[in-house]
């Protein structure tokens, strides 16, 4: 079955929860609100659609690390069909999406990226700290180039 690839871009609804699974790897969960404007019969019409994501490994420890309820994030992944049963005995159906890569929006706001080390995994770093007061030392070295132009 091929795979369904989404990106979403909207703001939080909560703060990224992380939690660990039995052999230690996390996975944040969090909330996103996706809103849409359009005109119908000369009014504006707005519409919100609420995605539930799931960020594994890494980039949900990133995530968890970076991400707070509000944030403007662009999130791109694939949609996932799970099926459960609640505590009364309900069979209940949902659709999440499952995150490949999460990013700040900077329509409005700026951000600071930081590099984390990469961990025995090979896992990917690199984080970020956004919002709209996010600034930092623009003038240190880069990491990775130093003062040198990396194109």
């Amino acid at each position: 079955m091929a795979d369904s690839t989404v990106t979403v871009t909207g703001t939080l609804t909560r703060d990224p929860e992380l939690r660990f699974t039995a052999g230690g790897k996390g996975v944040a969960s969090f909330g996103i609100a996706v809103n849409r404007r359009y005109q119908k019969n000369n009014e504006w019409v707005e519409q919100t659609s609420f995605f539930n994501v799931q960020a594994w490994d890494t980039l949900g420890e990133n995530a968890a690390a970076s991400l707070t309820k509000g944030m403007r994030v662009i999130v791109t992944g694939r949609l996932d069909q799970r099926s459960y049963e609640t505590q009364q005995g309900e069979k209940r159906s949902v659709v999440e999406i499952v995150a490949d890569e999460i990013g700040p929006s900077l329509r409005w706001a700026t951000a600071q990226v930081e590099k984390v080390a990469r961990s025995e995994g090979g896992g990917q770093g690199g984080g970020f700290q956004g919002g709209a007061n996010a600034g930092g030392n623009r003038n240190s070295p880069d990491p990775v180039y130093g003062d040198e132009e990396p194109f």
